[in-house]
């Protein structure tokens, strides 16, 4: 993985962008928050809870990330205010909740369906985030910069297998997304994939007493979010964040991928099969739409 460091001065274009956060009330977000207010950015945050801060470029929404209307509505609320939006940091999320083993049964002994809330919350709201974030910058002769909140899980094993699966997905979104927004669309897509950081998910010193190992703080996190929206060059990269040191892991695991499929990869064979399909005039689209029809 390619290591590097993040200056102060590297942060200073983000001065006057209008930046929209989810799940901004703790954690990543609420340490995001903080340090953009710091660089002269106006945030726009949502959240379930009340910030526990004040600032005069802050303006909160109490937002369900679950909710399509109170996602809207948050992003309704920046339009208005800023009349731009320069950057969306989809945050939001919770920890894991079942490893699917679990077997919780009716009152007739039937197994009960799995609970959602982590995918709902981790995966599905991040999408719809991103949904409304290209939405909003695709009108905007500037465009604009998307970050996820992706995992060192999204690219390891982890036992905590809905949460897992959540963020394998949000790299997933990360890498589907990417090859079809620029240079057509304006839009640069990143992610950031912390390793343990103490977030209030697991109590204060107890994973460094349990296993040894030590963690790092939102605000070093907060970091890596803050240059990829402040370097216009990084598009596509997966920050990992390792006990406050960086690296771009992406080009790591592309690489890699490469070595195994060579330079034919999935991604070349379905840019050629979609250009095809245009020559006859109907879209991948409107072929699957016509196929599940039939």
């Amino acid at each position: 993985m390619a290591a590097f460091e993040i200056h102060d001065e590297d942060l200073s274009s983000l001065r006057g962008q209008t930046i929209l956060i989810t799940g901004a009330a703790s954690g990543i977000g609420l340490g995001t928050t903080k340090l953009l207010l710091e660089k002269g950015a106006y945030v726009v945050a949502g959240d379930m809870n009340e910030l526990p801060v004040e600032h005069e470029r802050l303006t909160s929404l109490r937002t369900d990330v679950t909710s399509w209307a109170n996602l809207s509505a948050l992003f309704k609320l920046a339009k208005s205010k800023h009349n731009k939006i320069d950057g969306v940091f989809a945050n939001a999320g919770i920890s894991g909740r079942t490893t699917y083993l679990d077997e919780k049964l009716d009152e007739n002994g039937d197994l009960l369906e799995p609970t959602h809330l982590v995918l709902d919350i981790n995966l599905k709201a991040v999408v719809n985030t991103v949904a409304l974030a290209i939405h909003y910058m695709r009108r905007q002769d500037s465009g604009g910069s998307i970050v996820l909140t992706a995992s060192a899980s999204s690219f390891q094993r982890f036992r905590a297998v809905d949460y897992t699966t959540s963020k394998h997905g949000v790299l997933g979104l990360m890498r589907g997304l990417v090859p079809i927004l620029q240079p057509d669309i304006p839009i640069r897509l990143n992610a950031i994939a912390p390793s343990w950081t103490t977030t209030g998910l697991v109590p204060e010193g107890f994973i460094e007493k349990v296993a040894s190992i030590g963690t790092q703080t939102p605000a070093v996190v907060a970091r890596s979010v803050a240059i990829l929206f402040a370097d216009s060059r990084r598009n596509g990269q997966l920050i990992y964040s390792v006990e406050g040191k960086y690296s771009e892991a992406e080009g790591t695991l592309l690489k890699a991928a490469v070595d195994i499929v060579g330079e034919a990869n999935e991604d070349m064979v379905m840019a050629k099969l979609l250009k095809a399909m245009s020559g006859f005039g109907v879209s991948a689209e409107k072929k699957e739409e016509d196929r599940a029809a039939s």
